[in-house]
């Protein structure tokens, strides 16, 4: 999903407003009247304070009491599954110092040790110089270490073909499969419907999520594969998330709307009274206060 750059300088706004916040992120309820407060969702960690899709923005989630954490997969040229948004590195690491002959510097033309020499830090701010592409093991286990929940987006399938397949593997090798992480840790969302379809029909005890903006009249069909509709904030409206509650997903519950990216109080509070289920943001901190006030 694609949103602003918070600039660097907001990363002493995080060290501020650590000490002021509690170790976990609790589910507040609203006012009487108005929506029980929605899920905060750490979009790529905690990106406005860290360098997005490191393990770095996992901890400055962390540190926010921010349970949840989105995150963006993609593969190798030799098959590592690794954590970057854009299809190419040359926004977010030093790959064209590195590489210089190499553009456009896509990810399924470098090996995983060649990713792993890159700089993922440095272009957000000189406190994060030599952090580093996690693998998708590596982003894991490290949310597994801070005892997070994870949101996890297939990116561009059609780049990686059988990649839903390597993301189970993967999933299953890390124990992300077992019963605890499958009911309460884990959904596995994309804008492809066909490999939110492929993840359902390998998994179908899995939750996933569609991101997107379906027509009310195409709702059910995602239904039928999905048990989360995640549209964009600027698509929303309160009648569109009442349509997508009125109807079951996959597993028999009701379906939920994720929205993203939400950076500021007055937009959360918009969704929130829209009856959003959660709220996907780089701000989680701004969020997380202004959805539970």
């Amino acid at each position: 999903m694609y949103a602003r750059t918070v600039p660097a300088s907001a990363v002493a706004l995080l060290s501020a407003t650590a000490l002021l916040l509690p170790g976990s992120a609790a589910q507040a309820t609203a006012p009487a009247g108005q929506h029980d407060a929605p899920a905060v969702i750490a979009h790529r960690g905690a990106s406005a304070y860290a360098p997005e899709n490191t393990l770095a923005a996992v901890d400055a989630a962390d540190r926010l009491g921010i349970d949840w954490v989105e995150n963006d997969v993609q593969r190798t040229r030799d098959g590592e599954l690794v954590v970057v948004h854009d299809d190419s590195l040359a926004r977010t690491t030093d790959v064209e110092q590195l590489f210089p002959g190499r553009a456009p510097w896509k990810i399924k033309d470098f090996t995983a040790a060649e990713i792993a020499k890159l700089d993922a830090g440095s272009w957000f701010g000189h406190a994060y110089a030599g952090a580093r592409v996690p693998t998708l093991k590596q982003y894991l286990n490290r949310v597994d270490r801070n005892h997070q929940k994870l949101l996890l987006e297939i990116k561009v399938p059609a780049l990686y073909p059988g990649i839903e397949r390597d993301t189970l593997r993967v999933l299953r090798q890390e124990g992300w499969l077992d019963r605890r992480h499958v009911k309460h840790s884990l959904v596995i969302q994309g804008f492809g419907a066909d490999s939110v379809k492929e993840v359902h029909r390998q998994r179908p005890d899995l939750t996933t999520g569609f991101l997107g903006t379906p027509a009310v009249a195409d709702l059910p069909e995602y239904a039928a594969f999905t048990d989360q509709i995640n549209p964009t904030h600027t698509s929303l409206t309160a009648d569109y998330v009442t349509a997508v509650h009125k109807l079951k997903g996959v597993h028999g519950r009701k379906l939920r709307v994720n929205t993203w990216t939400v950076n500021d109080a007055a937009g959360a509070v918009r969704v929130r009274d829209f009856g959003v289920d959660g709220i996907i943001t780089n701000t989680p901190d701004v969020v997380q206060e202004a959805v539970c006030s």
